[in-house]
């Protein structure tokens, strides 16, 4: 048994859940999230909490009860509290600012700022020119977001200079050794 997926979910009062069949309605003060779930699991309410449970032994269900568990969980958590993403810019000239929704980008390319629109239910947030905060209610979209702004100009190896996840850390490479007298 999956360790994962035999663990409750707790569901606080502000949320409400809808299981029809394999799909799944999540409600929230943030906002509304649905998905349908493989036929390999079924959901079931017990008490105050979900229990997600799979159908039989088969290798499919294994792999994905506590898939399904922890995507349920994802949504609970996003419609309630939300998910954000901070993003680190580094680098001499590299800056972001907003206009209107969109996110503009200065990193070093000839076009002058990179416009860069946010999908649906995402919104963007620039501290100080330097840090961007990207928000949301759907976990996967957030993250897919900020994966893709961070791949307009990784950090190098060399310098560092680049838009890098906050926290992470860069190893550096040394540059290349002096003439040998």
């Amino acid at each position: 048994m999956s360790r994962i997926g035999k663990r409750p979910i707790m569901v606080p009062a502000k949320v409400s859940v809808e299981i029809a069949g394999q799909e799944v309605k999540v409600k929230g003060p943030k906002g509304e999230l649905q998905r349908i779930l493989p036929p390999t699991v079924e959901i079931v309410w017990e008490e105050a909490t979900l229990v997600v449970n799979r159908r039989n032994d088969s290798r499919p269900a294994r792999q994905q009860h506590g898939l399904c568990r922890t995507l349920v969980a994802n949504m609970i958590e996003g419609v309630s509290t939300g998910f954000q993403r901070r993003l680190e810019i580094q680098g001499i000239g590299y800056r972001a600012a907003i206009k209107g929704t969109t996110l503009l980008l200065s990193v070093g390319y000839s076009i002058k700022e990179l416009p860069f629109e946010p999908p649906a239910g995402i919104q963007f947030a620039v501290e100080n020119n330097t840090n961007i905060i990207i928000t949301g209610i759907n976990k996967e979209i957030v993250g897919d977001t900020a994966a893709k702004i961070r791949a307009v100009r990784p950090p190098e190896v060399y310098k560092g200079k680049g838009i890098r996840y906050a926290g992470e850390v860069v190893r550096r490479k040394a540059g290349k050794a002096g003439k040998k007298k």
